[in-house]
């Protein structure tokens, strides 16, 4: 693609060199530059992208977009000078991939929690509903049937619209991405065109990159304050910074909730291990899903397939035939009868909404064993209030090691211990070694005792000391099960 195409929609404030060149690849990592390539110098975090404009052209980059122009200009390359580089990314990638995002419905989900599940089940939903999709997500990035290894919650914003661009080659209609506050802040989300954007809730989390709570809560309200008016923007209104969300947003606005009047309202009839009837706008209906954040989810999903257009009825019809998301309120039974949960919760509020919903099913003749930790190199301040939480609402709280990173996993118990009040001391333990604290767990159960495994979810690994070593918290449970009762 010439450099004139790609510049389309982005105020340049002045161009060096021959604009008409072609360009055969867009690269914001100087490693990666190969020839004819167009180089991005990115501000970031830890390095300058412009430090490496030299290098990038060296290596074969025909062109360079930057804020700043290099002290030496080749006569061979083409030097754009934007405003802002980072942001110019993101309309580049959606140039040079043809604008994908405007050629298929992209949906957005943010939120603290949920953003996996409700992502995830609405591509399942639109599968039950015969159409093929697009899904990005912490867990997977998948284009119908196809399944592409996902590495962050929000990719970089050229492999975003790569991904798109291929999804709409393979005939995707709709698209449905997490949009995490990372990649709001880092503009991994320019230049992408949202049909419609929903707001799961904001808890709790992430402070150890944004700092403050409010500088969290601006950032995912970004989102919905760039969106055009042609979008749609869906609040959870039972979460008190729910309509936050909303206050300058262009988009249509529409609200769900299950404790106040919204534009899609929710009830839970029933609700066991099993599944849940729900109520839904009037509309009765079953599904295998549990736990009353799931309700939040579906409703969700719900109010997004109906603001694309489809009937209530038949939304509701592929909701029922759902299966639960890997690692997300994942139950099974052991021969023993002991029942086990696997949850990704990670934050307080995740754990509080998981053994909530616990606490509501269970008849409290069965215990409840909570097995927890906490990541290292994150946010510190979640760390005492997860262990207050887990000990008040569980029989035994288990405290172990989750991804400890580079930190000391005992100093990382230790600052989970400092949340536990006095009365429940005697309700738990440590035992750092993840595999023999969910062995404790087993070996302290009994029949129909509850044992959940909370923390890691989906993930298949343990991060050590900045290596990954296989730890898969289902696959434990039960390879353990099987060698304790034999």
């Amino acid at each position: 693609m010439i450099i004139t195409e790609l510049l389309k929609r982005i105020p340049v404030l002045e161009i060096h060199g021959d604009d008409s060149r072609e360009i055969s690849e867009l690269v914001f990592d100087s490693r990666k530059v190969t020839e004819n390539s167009l180089y991005i110098a990115v501000r970031g975090t830890v390095a300058d992208g412009h430090s490496y404009i030299a290098s990038s052209v060296e290596k074969g980059a025909k062109a360079v977009v930057c804020e700043e122009f290099p002290e030496t200009l080749n006569e061979n390359v083409t030097y754009v000078k934007v405003k802002d580089s980072s942001k110019a990314l993101g309309h580049l990638a959606s140039n040079f991939y043809g604008n994908p995002s405007q050629k298929l419905k992209l949906i957005g989900v943010t939120g603290t929690n949920g953003k996996t599940s409700v992502s995830t089940l609405l591509f399942d939903v639109f599968k039950n509903l015969g159409y093929d999709s697009a899904l990005l997500s912490t867990v997977e990035i998948r284009i119908g049937e196809k399944i592409i290894p996902a590495t962050h919650t929000t990719p970089d914003v050229i492999t975003i619209n790569k991904i798109l661009a291929q999804a709409v080659e393979e005939g995707c209609e709709f698209a449905f991405m997490e949009v995490s506050s990372h990649g709001i802040n880092q503009n991994r989300i320019e230049g992408l065109h949202f049909k419609v954007a929903g707001f799961t809730n904001l808890t709790h989390d992430h402070l150890d990159y944004h700092k403050t709570f409010d500088e969290y809560l601006k950032t995912k309200k970004r989102f919905f304050d760039e969106l055009e008016n042609t979008a749609v923007a869906i609040t959870n209104v039972d979460d008190k910074n729910g309509m936050v969300m909303l206050q300058n947003t262009k988009a249509n606005k529409k609200s769900y909730a299950l404790k106040t009047m919204a534009d899609y309202h929710g009830k839970s009839l029933e609700i066991d291990f099993n599944g849940m009837l729900l109520n839904f706008n009037g509309k009765e209906f079953w599904t295998t899903l549990t736990g009353k954040f799931n309700v939040y989810n579906l409703l969700l999903v719900f109010g997004i397939a109906s603001e694309l257009g489809f009937e209530q009825d038949e939304i509701l019809q592929a909701i029922s035939k759902l299966k639960r998301v890997s690692g997300r309120f994942e139950t099974f039974k052991s021969d023993g009868g002991i029942f086990f949960i696997v949850d990704y919760a990670h934050t307080p509020d995740a754990l509080e909404n998981i053994l909530d919903s616990i606490n509501d099913i269970r008849t409290k003749n069965e215990r409840l064993i909570t097995v927890f930790g906490c990541g290292g190199d994150r946010d510190h301040s979640k760390r005492p209030e997860m262990g207050n939480i887990a000990t008040k609402k569980s029989t035994l709280a288990i405290i172990t090691s989750d991804n400890p990173r580079t930190e000391d996993p005992a100093q990382i118990i230790k600052e989970i211990e400092a949340g536990v009040e006095p009365q429940n001391f005697s309700k738990y333990t440590s035992i750092p070694d993840r595999k023999e604290a969910i062995k404790m767990a087993i070996k302290f159960a009994e029949p129909r005792d509850i044992v959940l495994v909370a923390g890691k979810g989906h993930e298949n690994y343990q991060e050590i000391n900045g290596v990954k070593h296989h730890f898969d918290d289902k696959e434990t449970i039960n390879e353990l099960w099987k060698l304790m009762s034999k």
